[in-house]
């Protein structure tokens, strides 16, 4: 069977799984986009989009740039600049506050009310965090109706946030990871639909010649920030006892991202860094839910010297609220908010740290 066959075949089963599980569901008509990808020729974008389950497209020169994109009856769904991508560092020090979530899983009205109760954006949804660092270590994509709200949502912010003199550090997390490789399990049925009314196989909506699929490719997996180091689901101690660097943990999970644009198959250490013991979908800091039933103390003080830190900050299991975990070594910020119920948010000055409650309350941690 050749490979476009197979990639047929895979993505049909996907479609019919998926639907068995919502089969007798009804799905609304779909408002959803922009998806907008760079024409072959690099001298025009295509914005493509359905309201009300009609596909609607627009092409705009790259000339015309920066480009606001409307789209249905909503607001500005999309504002592309130019199509540079901000570099993004994996450390940073400095006199700064930081907040830090995670999961957010398509719950795109209650994600802006979270950030706007706790000032990290204005009443218009626009940056207000100063020159603040906001960590985000994955999980946009899957189970929620949201997901494309959220990441134009992300991509507007991290530019007002770099004319600000602050930084959004959306980090990959496994759904990110999975939704580019084609694994679509976890789709919410208005994507499932959305697939099938645009006639392409939903993870080629983020392509690299698109302009998400480009952003997304050049995320980090990991970010140490002063003396906290983030990432989506943790780090096995191996890492440590291996002596692997963060710097080329980020590199190999990097190159070996999506599967289909790799000229050999991922193996080895590349491998492993997407496993079950790699950082995006590491348990261990949580007993019950590791392969290993938890890291021990003494592995959980083995990374933090390795690493030079003092916090590992982790989302990818879920809990009620922010908490903490080996005497506050280890700090969990998947509150739940895929439930589309509730949320917090962690947010750091200096040595205080808080809970930001959705309400708006701090709550020291």
């Amino acid at each position: 069977m050749s490979k476009l066959a197979t990639k047929f075949s895979t993505w049909a089963l996907v479609f019919f799984f998926t639907g068995l599980a919502y089969a007798g569901s009804d799905i609304p008509p779909v408002d959803d986009g922009p998806y907008i990808s760079i024409n072959k020729d690099k001298e025009r974008l295509e914005a493509v989009w359905l309201c009300q389950s009609k596909k609607r497209r627009q092409q705009v020169k790259l000339q015309d740039l920066p480009r606001t994109f409307f789209y249905c009856d909503r607001t500005a769904a999309a504002e592309v600049e130019n199509l540079a991508v901000l570099p993004d560092d994996i450390s940073y020090r400095g006199d700064f506050k930081v907040a830090a979530i995670s999961d957010f899983h398509g719950q795109y009205d209650l994600v802006i009310k979270l950030l706007t109760n706790n000032k990290i954006l204005d009443a218009n949804g626009d940056w207000a965090f100063g020159n603040g660092h906001f960590v985000i270590t994955g999980d946009v994509f899957d189970r929620g109706d949201k997901v494309t709200e959220l990441l134009w949502f992300l991509y507007r912010l991290e530019k007002q946030a770099e004319d600000a003199g602050g930084k959004v550090h959306l980090l990959l997390g496994n759904h990110e990871v999975m939704v580019l490789n084609g694994d679509l399990r976890y789709l919410h049925p208005k994507y499932v639909e959305a697939g099938k009314l645009l006639d392409i196989p939903f993870e080629q909506l983020f392509a690299q010649d698109t302009v998400l699929g480009a952003w997304l490719r050049s995320k980090s997996v990991l970010v140490k920030i002063n003396d906290m180091l983030f990432a989506h689901g943790g780090f096995h101690p191996e890492l440590a006892k291996e002596a692997r660097s963060l710097e080329d943990i980020n590199r190999v999970f990097k190159q070996n991202l999506v599967k289909t644009e790799l000229a050999q198959p991922r193996e080895g250490w590349a491998n492993e860094l997407h496993g079950r013991k790699g950082p995006i979908w590491y348990r261990g800091y949580f007993k019950g839910n590791g392969e290993d039933q938890g890291a021990s103390d003494k592995e959980i003080d083995l990374l933090l010297k390795h690493f030079a830190i003092r916090h590992l900050v982790v989302g990818h299991t879920s809990q009620k609220q922010v908490e903490t975990r080996y005497q506050g070594r280890v700090i969990a910020i998947d509150s739940s908010i895929k439930k589309g119920k509730y949320g917090e948010v962690l947010l750091v000055d200096g040595e205080q740290k808080w809970r930001g409650t959705l309400a708006g309350e701090r709550i020291p941690l």
